[in-house]
């Protein structure tokens, strides 16, 4: 009875999601999406034609350090008849870590693998992927009952991702694999395969959408027509699922898997290396932060504060599933501990929640803060709408305002990139340069470090700041 309304809710969201529209009404812009740097894998099916071994060179080739290995396939033309699957050997397994530490690679996940809905049969396959370092196996249950699975995530913390072959398959729509996985461990959730989604009609971007908060592993695969069981495999960017928007959309949900290249075009099975190499350009080009750290960190689905303390009065709450911070009372700070940044460039998001939100970036904290001396020897880009000139949102507090006003509407999310090089300090707001300064001591700053710490500010309780999507990339 507990499971039939588990069910009976997973419906009704759907339909909620999908009442035979696009559900694109409910997303971001994302023609001007900030697409993040997801990590890549190769799965081992796009070198079927090779062996194990041949295919880790292969991917080598590609500059690809993540792999997601498939049953089947030949381990070495020097190991006539064995294959990569959970049945290998001690022997066999300890030669297969050997060959991924020889080429620096790492081995992610495994699929797409079949196996009996029991204990015993469950069980090997966990503790195949314990005993390998797997992170997410990909499966389709033949069975509707994933209850011994449930006991197995939560057992090895290891993932399941439900992978969908095209109609008429049983997990060919995102809504059916939605329903089957309502009420069961969140680490139960999908394989996203683009081109089979594409084949079976359904957008991947709306499919990503209905599945937010539950992809655990993405096949991704850009193929030439839509809707065609028979289209093949093209480059990235060269076809019909649209990247952009795919990575897009995971950068939104803040996906954390990996993206895993498949490449099934028959034509191409003997050298699949130059459309991945073009498609993985193509990817490049698109991606906005190349090169960043998160430092507001996220693992496994989730974010913590991990490498972030805490000086003076009141405190930051963090949404673990959103990444998003939210101030209370104050005046404290919340800085990065882990590094000290020299020069680098700073992106975030922020928004106020009322007119009268204050509160400010810091930059090059020179020392761990015991005292609010910090104040008087770091730079603060300010927070405050409702303040004017050398006080107002952008300015560096105290010191230079900026040229003009760029910030949104109270309520709305704000973007700045902060570019302190030497003692230059560059500020532009929502894709507007607002500050260009030759930073000097100035108003309450009486001297700055050339290296320090990032903070975030909160001011007080009555108007809190939110903050989200910090990056920095050292120059």
């Amino acid at each position: 009875m507990k499971k039939s309304i588990f069910l009976l809710s997973a419906v009704m969201a759907i339909s909620m999601v999908l009442p035979n529209r696009s559900p694109l009404s409910a997303m971001e812009n994302y023609k001007d999406a900030r697409i993040k740097e997801i990590p890549i894998s190769m799965q081992c099916w796009t070198f079927r034609k090779f062996t194990f071994e041949e295919t880790l060179a292969k991917v080598n080739e590609l500059g690809i350090k993540y792999l997601e290995a498939y049953p089947g396939q030949l381990l070495s033309k020097s190991m006539p008849g064995a294959i990569f699957d959970h049945n290998m050997s001690l022997s066999q397994i300890k030669w297969v870590k050997n060959q991924l530490k020889k080429h620096g690679i790492t081995l992610v996940s495994y699929g797409v693998v079949g196996f009996a809905n029991t204990k015993e049969a469950t069980k090997k396959v966990f503790e195949f992927a314990k005993r390998m370092g797997i992170r997410t196996i990909m499966t389709e249950p033949k069975d509707d009952d994933f209850s011994l699975l449930d006991k197995m995530v939560k057992k090895y913390d290891i993932r399941i991702a439900i992978h969908n072959h095209p109609v008429p398959s049983k997990y060919a729509h995102p809504e059916t694999v939605l329903m089957r996985i309502a009420g069961y461990d969140e680490r139960i959730g999908s394989c996203a395969d683009t081109g089979h989604w594409m084949r079976s009609g359904v957008k991947p971007v709306e499919a990503l959408f209905v599945l937010r908060g539950r992809v655990w592993n993405v096949h991704l695969k850009d193929l030439n027509e839509f809707g065609n069981k028979q289209a093949y495999d093209v480059p990235f960017g060269s076809g019909k699922a649209n990247i952009h928007d795919i990575l897009a959309e995971l950068s939104r949900q803040n996906y954390s898997g990996f993206l895993a290249i498949e490449h099934e075009r028959k034509e191409d099975a003997m050298n699949p290396v130059p459309p991945i190499r073009k498609g993985l350009e193509y990817i490049k080009s698109i991606t906005y932060y190349k090169g960043y750290q998160q430092i507001l960190k996220s693992r496994n689905g989730r974010f913590n504060k991990h490498g972030w303390n805490h000086y003076g009065p009141g405190y930051f709450i963090l949404d673990q599933k959103t990444g998003i911070l939210k101030s209370q009372g104050g005046m404290g700070l919340f800085w990065f501990s882990e590094k000290k940044y020299k020069d680098f460039i700073l992106e975030l998001d922020f928004k106020c929640a009322k007119i009268t939100t204050n509160s400010g970036v810091f930059l090059r904290v020179p020392q761990m803060p015991v005292s609010d001396d910090y104040i008087h020897h770091s730079f603060e880009i300010q927070i405050d709408d409702n303040s004017k000139g050398i006080h107002r949102t952008a300015a560096v507090y105290d010191a230079e305002a900026p040229k003009i006003n760029a910030e949104k509407a109270t309520g709305q999310w704000n973007h700045y990139k902060i570019t302190f090089t030497g003692s230059k300090i560059k500020v532009e707001l929502n894709g507007q340069l607002v500050v260009d300064w030759q930073a000097e001591p100035r108003g309450k700053i009486r001297d700055f470090a050339p290296a320090g710490y990032i903070g975030l500010q909160n001011h007080d309780s009555r108007s809190p700041v939110y903050f989200r999507n910090v990056y920095v990339k050292e120059l």
